[in-house]
Formats: structure tokens, sequence, C-alpha cells
């Protein structure tokens, strides 16, 4: 307490004057879930069964349809931990590594290449936000030029995953990412900008000055009309391979360790459709 005054009790992390543009992935830069082919590749490497594969069918249908809420997200986190308790780290990364661009080509969107274009020319920083895996956002957020990105991270212990979750970056954990970002680099957060298309990422698009959803799903369109925020429509997917260089295999096999069970559990019906047309 000073002068008689409280201080509050989460004070707000200090700020400097840097600008950051911060992304969510899925249907906001990537067209689909930025997991959902790498359903392919751990199902032919004995990762996941063809149950789960279904599951997570069903499990993409529901958030490509309508968004995922808050009840749905906490279903598939716990489903997720479930499913890669006692994977081998090393495999995972290996499996992601090797099959990076045939997977995320071609996913982007050409509106988001041209918007986080714009915004590296006003020099702003670039940042991608998403409750995907590490594993799986980190070489995207590379490719993309990004300069910093945040996804969900499990706890490893003798090289496997033990299930059980450190850092789940959603709903309120996204904004949370973004205030540690903003404290660590000097972020203004009231003259940074935010791109979404769900009402899960509510918090972060509150968090900064300049919110704008992309996409949006049915709740998240009512809250950006009763706000006034600004509403883009994304819907040309380009190669991202033929407009960002390929990174070298080290800086791929770099990217962390984190939930690689997201990207079983995401769209896995397409994967396992593709891999049936390949055979």
């Amino acid at each position: 307490m000073l002068c008689g005054v409280t201080e509050p009790a989460n004070p707000a992390p200090r700020t400097g004057h840097r600008v950051a543009a911060f992304f969510d992935l899925d249907k906001t830069i990537i067209a689909k879930s930025s997991t959902l082919a790498f359903s392919r590749p751990f199902f032919q490497e004995g990762l996941i069964n063809r149950r789960a594969v279904l599951k997570s069918a069903y499990a993409q249908f529901v958030f490509m349809l309508a968004g995922a809420d808050s009840d749905q997200m906490d279903r598939m986190r716990a489903h997720i931990t479930s499913l890669c308790t006692g994977w081998d780290v090393e495999q995972v990364n290996a499996i992601v590594e090797e099959t990076l661009h045939d997977i995320v080509d071609p996913l982007v969107y050409k509106e988001a290449t041209q918007l986080i274009a714009e915004h590296k020319e006003q020099g702003h920083d670039i940042v991608v936000l998403s409750a995907s895996g590490q594993e799986v956002v980190a070489p995207i957020a590379k490719l993309l030029g990004a300069d910093h990105w945040s996804g969900t991270r499990m706890v490893v212990a003798d090289g496997r995953y033990t299930g059980e979750v450190e850092f789940y970056c959603s709903a309120e954990n996204k904004a949370v990412a973004a205030r540690d970002l903003a404290e660590e680099h000097g972020y203004d957060l009231s003259q940074c900008h935010a791109y979404s298309d769900s009402i899960s990422d509510l918090p972060l698009l509150e968090a900064v000055g300049h919110p704008t959803v992309i996409n949006p799903d049915r709740a998240l369109r009512k809250e950006a009309v009763q706000r006034g925020w600004p509403s883009l429509a994304f819907d040309h997917p380009v190669s991202l391979r033929a407009r960002i260089p390929t990174p070298s295999r080290a800086a791929v096999t770099a990217a962390g360790v984190g939930t690689a069970a997201v990207a079983a559990a995401g769209a896995a019906w397409w994967g396992l459709r593709a891999w049936r047309r390949r055979r």
C-alpha cells in the first residue's frame, strides 16, 4: 500500500514502446487445423490406432463447423494427455521434421502472408500463439518468419511424455503468454494487434489495443459486432513452400518438444483418407 492506496492484486506487466502482432494459427493463418495432416504419419508410425483416428475425426468435424467451446477444449485436452502418455519425444520430433513441408504446403492463407508482410514493413514483431503442440507451432512459425511463438507444452521425463500438461496455450493462457512476451520484449499492448477466429481467444483479443477477428466462429462474430471490432475473411490458401524459404534441418529439429498428441487429435479423418489415396 502506497499513500493509502491499495495496489491491484495482479498489476499489469510492464511494457515498453515496441509493437507486436499476435496471430492465432488454426483458421487464422492456416486454412485448417495445423495439426490435421500429422495424424497420417503418426498413424503410419504406430503412435495412434484406428480408433483414435475415428475419434479425432469427430473432434475435428465439430471444430471446423462451430469452433470449440471451453468444455470441448477441456475434453480434448484430457483426450490428448491420455493419448500421448509414453510417446518417445525424439520419435515425435523426427516425424514432424520429416513431414513438415508436405503437411504445411499448401495450407497458409495468402491474405495472412500479406498481413504478416505489412506488419513487418511497419517494424512490428510477429508472434504466433496456438493451442497446438510446441513442436508443431515452432517450425511453422519459423517458416512464417515469426519473431516469437508459444504453443502447448507437455511434461517430459526420461525422453517420454508423461501425459501431464506443462502449459496449455489456450483461452486465458494465450493472453497470459502475450503478456509475458510483452514484458520480456517491451511490447506496448495498447498499441499491439491480435488476430483470431475463435471465441476461446477472447482474452487475447481483449488484451491488445487493436483486435481483429478473422473467419470468426458464430460467438466471436457476435462479440466483434457488439464491440465494433474489424472482421476479415481469408479464403485463399497458397503454397507456403513457394513463398517462404525452407529452414535447415537443425532449425526444425531445434523447434522443441510439446504436445505432440495434439497433432494426432486434429482432423485425423483427412489424414487417413490421404493415406489411403497414396496406397
